[in-house]
């Protein structure tokens, strides 16, 4: 191969680093706006006795088939800890190789479930609001899917270390909780040859879940009343 050909090769390479880089970093100062933590107007209806915490089996998934999509399998438990791991895990991964940006947000969707705080009459109008906010604040923005999909790319997320949890303003039922953790983004893609190129960054991520009566199943699943299900992320992390 020609030196030119080398020079061209190798810029190619570092062209395509540059740009994963850049897009990494959007996808980190995406999630690192509002901390908007208003408390909601308290419900005016009484709250439901505890149910009888439901049982899960270990490996049990809402739909385990979505990992062959580039994405987080949704658990079926009602141990926060193991939840909330998963959840911080799939608003960050994907592959756009495997679906469209909005395929995948309409399934990270179905992990959602209103806000018992709210009274029941506003409850819908809230979860619209956390879908809206979910795809224009919290995860990678069309433009930047775009420009990762030339490359085929994809990127995994994992929690990495301990998980910091606090109580819920205004929760008066105890089952919501706000967890805060390290996520690691794996990013991948083609280098512009035959190869690859793939690296980590960093980001501090905050969810707020609901483990308690008040969870509404995904429809058609094993999932019952009591399971975790998430109430919002935030775009900027929230310390006890």
């Amino acid at each position: 191969m020609s030196a030119g050909a080398n020079r061209a090769r190798t810029w190619a390479i570092v062209g395509g680093a540059v740009l994963l880089i850049g897009i990494v970093a959007l996808i980190i100062s995406a999630i690192a706006g509002r901390t908007d933590t208003a408390d909601p107007t308290p419900p005016t209806t009484t709250s439901p006795a505890p149910p009888t915490v439901p049982t899960a089996g270990a490996g049990e998934f809402v739909d385990a088939t979505v990992t062959k999509r580039g994405w987080v399998p949704e658990p079926i438990t009602p141990d926060a800890e193991t939840y909330i791991r998963a959840a911080l895990a799939a608003a960050s991964t994907f592959d756009t190789a495997l679906s469209t940006r909005e395929e995948w947000l309409t399934y990270l969707d179905t992990w959602l479930t209103p806000d018992t705080r709210y009274d029941e009459s506003e409850r819908a109008a809230d979860l619209q609001s956390v879908k809206v906010e979910l795809r224009q604040a919290i995860v990678i923005p069309q433009e930047q899917w775009d420009s990762l999909a030339e490359q085929n790319g994809r990127i995994t997320a994992k929690v990495d270390g301990d998980i910091s949890r606090q109580g819920v303003p205004a929760d008066q039922t105890g089952d919501m909780t706000i967890g805060t953790a390290d996520v690691v983004l794996t990013t991948t893609s083609s280098d512009g040859s035959s190869g690859e190129l793939s690296f980590d960054e960093t980001t501090r991520v905050s969810v707020q879940v609901l483990c308690g009566a008040g969870s509404i199943p995904t429809p058609g699943s094993a999932q019952q009343a009591g399971d975790c299900k998430i109430v919002r992320y935030f775009t900027e992390p929230l310390e006890p």
